[in-house]
C-alpha cells in the first residue's frame, strides 16, 4: 500500500506526442513502453533531451513510461515534460529551476493543416499569367 502512495504520476505533451510517467524510489531504471530507454530512444540526443530534468535526480528513482503518438523527437520532448511535471508534484522546489530550464511549459508548435485549393499548407499552386 505505501507503495503506491510513493509513486508519482504525470502526463507530458509535445506535438501529437504523449507521455505518460510513473515516478518511484529507486536506482535508475527507465523502461518505455515495456523496452529499455536506450533501446526505444537509440539516439544519444534523445536520449539526453528525454532525461534532462533528471540531472540531480540520477540514479535515485525509478522510471515506468508509457508513449503514445508522433516521431522519436516529439516523443522525446513530451517524456521531459512529463518528468518535469513528475518531480514538481513529487518536490515543490524544484518548480523555479524547471521552469527557468522551460521543462514546464507546454510546447504549443503544431503542424499546420493542409487547406482546400493548395497543394500544402502554405503552398500554392502555381500561378500562371498567360
Amino acid at each position: 500500500m505505501s507503495k503506491k502512495l510513493e509513486e508519482t504520476v504525470a502526463v507530458g505533451r509535445r506535438k501529437t506526442s504523449v507521455a505518460s510517467v510513473r515516478l518511484r524510489k529507486g536506482n535508475g531504471k527507465v523502461t518505455v513502453n515495456g523496452k529499455p530507454f536506450e533501446t526505444y530512444f537509440p539516439h544519444p540526443t534523445d536520449q539526453k533531451t528525454a532525461l534532462s530534468p533528471l540531472s540531480h535526480y540520477e540514479g535515485e528513482c525509478d522510471l515506468v513510461v508509457s508513449i503514445k503518438g508522433g516521431g522519436l523527437k516529439g516523443q522525446a520532448g513530451a517524456l521531459r515534460h512529463a518528468i518535469a511535471r513528475a518531480l514538481v508534484a513529487k518536490v515543490e522546489e524544484l518548480r523555479g529551476p524547471l521552469k527557468e530550464a522551460g521543462y514546464l511549459t507546454r510546447d504549443p508548435r503544431m503542424k499546420e493543416r493542409k487547406k482546400y485549393g493548395q497543394p500544402g499548407a502554405r503552398k500554392k499552386f502555381q500561378f500562371s499569367k498567360r
